[in-house]
């Protein structure tokens, strides 16, 4: 069992200290205010949460949880430290880091004075990059040591919703930390062992920018839900039902196959549908920010690609994918398209390796090209062999994913410049003459 400090009693703080305290680790709770270290030492929770006053009245009875405003006793008589102070909005709405800063500051200077390893884990709501530009700097600053070697870091998140706080302690929808030493990732995975939840271990900027993107998501889903719930009452509708039948459906629309960064949507249905849905809230009278924003982000990551090609200097490039998705040769609205055609509009050549395309021009189909509207000569512009185009061309553009052109694309992404807009492959990061569109 471990030995944890938990600086800030506040809403994640007690809730923590309380149920790391049920499962049998020993927990110092730290505070600056002499209220919350009262209320703790005397077995009251000073939140209200459902289910915590009883828990925290057991575990200080047995002995496993106490409070203090001794920050160096708190620090020699435990192996790991667990930040959980507010991170409240600076005025220019950056985050605010002045209680974490504070916090590893005192946390730094206790350090100096233990000789033994000790594990500073903040839990904090911090934007990536705090760790390694704020805390880590204070701390080795404070302490005169190392972080990674002498002392521990490591960057555990929470996602507890108030109400339901100890239920989702023990039922975690999702467990994920960064760490930057051995030492600090074995606590943490001690800790999480028990629980019914398949753990991330990831890197530390990685942890941080997964809560913000938990947070700013259940934020998004909140205001998609109710646009909508505005536009079915201009209709007459009850906008509940609509989303809980929306919600019903596990396979399209609660799916991760839509949550993956890449490039933007297109066909047949999703950007007209916006539009329309768009439009019948305009003749209604309701506002839509959020349809809005779908089409202006949709148009702003075509012309992210656009820039990223522009970047190369390439005077002729090689598409691979024109049709909206692959498996098809269908170019309504597709972005590749688009894309294509602005570059062509540009003065850059480009040619085009879409094997479905290809075909239904190859076999004569009277529905070859159907869609296109923004690519001229687009039959002319065809490269049947993937290798051809490799070599005749400056940068590539991996637009659609076919799966026997793999290998080939991968080993050209090494040697020629390649702008990735479907992800080779899950291992590749953008750098040297590789750049992949969201990483």
């Amino acid at each position: 069992m471990a030995r944890i400090s938990i600086f800030g009693i506040g809403y994640v703080g007690v809730v923590a200290a309380a149920c790391l305290a049920q499962d049998g680790h020993d927990v110092i709770a730290v505070d600056v205010d002499q209220g919350k270290i009262d209320a703790i030492n005397a077995g009251k929770s000073p939140i209200v949460e459902k289910g915590l006053g009883p828990l925290v009245e057991k575990v200080v009875a047995a002995g496993r949880l106490s409070a203090t405003a001794d920050i160096e006793y708190a620090i020699q008589n435990t192996d790991a430290s667990f930040v959980c102070v507010g991170t409240p909005s600076a005025p220019n709405g950056a985050v605010g880091l002045v209680y974490v800063e504070s916090v590893c500051k005192s946390i730094g200077e206790a350090l100096a004075k233990k000789d033994g390893f000790h594990s500073v884990i903040i839990r904090s709501t911090i934007v990536p990059g705090s760790c390694e530009g704020t805390c880590i700097p204070t701390l080795e600053a404070e302490s005169g040591k190392k972080a990674g070697t002498e002392f521990g870091v490591g960057y555990y998140p929470e996602f507890l919703r108030e109400s339901t706080a100890i239920e989702d302690y023990y039922d975690p929808g999702l467990i994920v930390f960064g760490s930057m030493d051995k030492p600090t990732a074995a606590i943490l995975n001690e800790l999480n062992a028990p629980l019914d939840c398949e753990i991330h271990s990831v890197d530390l900027r990685t942890a941080e920018m997964v809560k913000y993107t938990s947070n700013t998501w259940r934020a998004v889903k909140v205001t998609f839900a109710n646009e909508i719930g505005n536009i079915a009452k201009s209709c007459g509708l009850d906008g509940q039902t609509v989303m809980e039948i929306l919600c019903s459906d596990l396979k399209v629309n609660i799916s991760p196959y839509f949550m993956r960064p890449g490039f933007a949507f297109g066909g047949s249905c999703l950007p007209k549908d916006v539009r329309a849905l768009r439009h019948l809230a305009a003749e209604n009278k309701v506002a839509a920010p959020m349809l809005n924003a779908v089409l202006e982000a949709n148009a702003a990551q075509i012309a992210r690609a656009e820039t990223m090609v522009e970047t190369t200097k390439a005077k002729k490039v090689g598409m691979v994918g024109v049709s909206f998705k692959p498996g098809t040769d269908d170019l309504r609205e597709s972005p590749l398209a688009e894309l294509a055609g602005r570059l062509i509009k540009n003065g850059v050549g480009v040619e085009i390796y879409d094997p479905f395309v290809h075909e239904a021009f190859a076999e004569q189909n009277s529905t070859a090209g159907r869609g296109n509207d923004v690519v001229p000569d687009l039959e002319g512009r065809l490269v049947g062999e993937l290798e051809k185009l490799i070599a005749d061309n400056d940068a590539i553009i991996v637009g659609n994913i076919y799966k026997d052109a793999l290998a080939e694309l991968t080993a050209a992404a090494g040697t020629k410049p390649t702008i990735d807009l479907a992800r080779l492959d899950r291992k590749k990061v953008s750098g040297g003459s590789y750049s992949g569109i969201c990483w």
